[in-house]
């Protein structure tokens, strides 16, 4: 699907490599996201939490100046994914590339970063699947499966018989139907429905009824910002929440700028993520004063936020190993790194080249008149539990 014709870049690419992929004193990194549109709060996450990192610890490593250089890709298009990061190399002669909030445009620019020799660090994309794809994937957000998978063993604790699971439609989607329900049935539960939902739509009136008449005792649901505002209305409006069927859901679901919007039918959701703006450790509070000192306020800060922050982490760490020179280097350097973030502790997992970290049981609750993510457990050094042959 992603075959690249090495007649057709291959030959600018050996340029590009010959000459150096960065200028001389400075190390370029290309980000591409979501910088307008729909999803274009995650863009202004990324760019925001790379200002706040080079705030915090400076634009230069090793004397080097570390420059950025972002590409709007507003929408699912693996196509214009390609050619934005083909630019990125061939042109604008990055030695790191970097953002990438939807799967499927992560996964399009595997033949380039494997023939380039260019890192790509995902700073979103949540399927298990991308950093199979390319030894030069390092993710540094989380996947679906790293934050669904406790949360479904949790919830067969709590005693709940039955589930209903409701998705998006897509790899990211199918990662967390997959894991709830791996987990949750080995621990006895029963799944009485699976419901996918195109990534298009936003009525959602039809699937609750479907919901209501599985007459399951809990709904699990995983949708991607920014419908999921619409989704917990939807499950409010249509009587669902009255009847007392709980709801449970990734992080994803209740992110810290939508709550207000969302008002007090979040209340109560309980969500498994392995970040939160109500986090109370010293970093973390570091990181949202400097978010207030330099755009004047953190209440958009989200987990899109510490992926990019980490993400800039990692590359700092490959530039100190490798320059901007050689790409798998950088990444093999890496492997095994560990370090405080915002979030909490964090490792670069050897094999996966994924973040295990902590993962968090929140509560939506009003502290002080204000709607937020309250952390009640903490399940520590949490791997992407859908790589191959991690969970036994």
């Amino acid at each position: 699907m992603f075959y690249l014709r090495k007649t057709v870049i291959g030959l600018a690419l050996g340029v590009a490599l010959s000459s150096g992929s960065s200028l001389a004193g400075v190390i370029k990194v290309g980000v591409v996201g979501p910088f307008s549109g729909q999803f274009a709060q995650g863009g202004e996450n990324f760019k925001q939490a790379i200002e706040v990192y080079q705030a915090i610890h400076g634009k230069t490593v090793k004397g080097d100046t570390v420059e950025f250089i972002y590409k709007d890709l507003p929408q699912v298009n693996p196509a214009q994914s390609r050619a934005l990061s083909q630019e990125l190399i061939v042109k604008d002669k990055v030695s790191f590339l970097a953002g990438y909030f939807l799967t499927p445009n992560a996964l399009a620019v595997a033949p380039l970063i494997d023939e380039a020799n260019i890192p790509a660090v995902i700073f979103n994309a949540a399927t298990s699947i991308i950093t199979e794809k390319s030894p030069r994937y390092v993710r540094t957000s989380f996947t679906l499966w790293q934050v669904t998978a406790p949360l479904a063993d949790y919830v067969a604790k709590q005693g709940v018989k039955s589930v209903v699971t409701a998705v998006t439609d897509y790899g990211p989607g199918i990662d967390a139907e997959a894991a709830f329900k791996t987990v949750y049935e080995k621990a006895g539960g029963k799944i009485v429905d699976t419901i996918r939902m195109p990534l298009s739509t936003n009525d959602f009136a039809p699937f609750m009824q479907r919901i209501k008449d599985s007459k399951a005792e809990a709904l699990y649901a995983f949708l991607p910002v920014p419908i999921t505002t619409t989704f917990v209305k939807a499950f409010q409006d249509n009587g669902l929440k009255e009847t007392g069927i709980k709801f449970y859901g990734p992080g994803d679901l209740t992110q810290e700028p939508d709550l207000p919007s969302m008002g007090d039918t979040a209340l109560g959701l309980l969500t498994a993520f392995h970040y939160s703006q109500a986090n109370p450790s010293a970093l973390n509070q570091q990181f949202l004063a400097k978010h207030r000192e330099l755009f004047g306020s953190s209440d958009k800060v989200t987990f899109f936020s510490v992926g990019a922050y980490d993400g800039v982490h990692a590359i700092y760490k490959m530039i100190e190993a490798a320059g901007g020179k050689d790409g798998l280097k950088a990444v093999n350097a890496i492997k095994g790194l560990s370090w405080e973030s915002p979030r909490g502790p964090v490792t670069i997992d050897p094999v996966t080249r994924h973040v295990t970290q902590n993962v968090y049981l929140r509560v939506t609750e009003k502290k002080d008149g204000k709607l937020q993510n309250t952390q009640f457990e903490t399940l520590t050094n949490q791997p992407d539990w859908g790589y191959p042959g991690v969970m036994k």
